[in-house]
């Protein structure tokens, strides 16, 4: 799966000449932790709830409301947004996305192409797609199923459910140690009692079953 095909295009940005009290009402307002900062329709930073925190006087000042009010309603974004950006296109895969979120520390990534903001991906996209990609919600039975690493014990086990008539909607694998794998399949089917009992009896070996009606 892409990038362009989880992101949430038209994100909310702000410019660098607005001030914190702007970035803070926009965050609150819809509910973003971070927003992309541009310029004459180009990337230049991005502005975090953290940022505005770090830039905030801390409870122990001596600044009394009103002043504390007045500095951070003259403060710019540009002045505390972070310039380093990392990005991506949307034509990127997931996987190097959640790759490059890990690497990187960060929890948000800026979708560019032809140096053009088009969209943002964030952690919970990418724990979202991770849900939907195993079919952990779908209707059917999901089996988490230990196997012997080793050629044609993929094609062994979907034959044995095919001879049942059954549909795998999903399948991943789990490289383990000492020569095993785990297994996950989804089939279609809530009554899975004789492809179980048939898979078992190949030599395989049934670790998890959920069964989601």
């Amino acid at each position: 799966m892409f990038v362009k095909n989880k992101m949430t295009r038209n994100p909310h940005t702000i410019s660098p000449d607005q001030t914190i009290p702007d970035a803070h009402a926009i965050m609150v307002e819809n509910g973003v932790k971070r927003l992309p900062v541009m310029k004459n329709n180009k990337l230049v930073g991005i502005v975090s709830r953290e940022d505005i925190q770090s830039a905030s006087p801390s409870k122990a000042t001596t600044f009394s409301v009103g002043e504390i009010t007045y500095l951070l309603s003259k403060t710019k974004i540009k002045h505390i947004m972070s310039k380093n950006i990392v990005t991506i296109s949307p034509d990127a895969l997931l996987e190097e996305a959640a790759t490059l979120m890990r690497d990187q520390r960060v929890g948000f990534l800026p979708v560019v192409e032809d140096d053009k903001l088009v969209g943002i991906i964030t952690e919970s996209d990418i724990f979202d797609s991770f849900i939907e990609l195993l079919g952990f919600r779908e209707k059917g039975t999901r089996l988490t199923i230990e196997a012997i690493d080793e050629p044609g014990i993929m094609s062994n086990l979907t034959s044995i459910i095919s001879k049942f008539g059954a549909n795998i909607t999903r399948v991943a694998v789990y490289r383990g140690e000492h020569g095993k794998s785990a297994i996950v399949v989804g089939i279609n089917s809530m009554d899975t009692s004789e492809i179980e009992k048939t898979i078992e009896e190949n030599g395989f070996i049934i670790l998890h079953k959920i069964q989601n009606k």
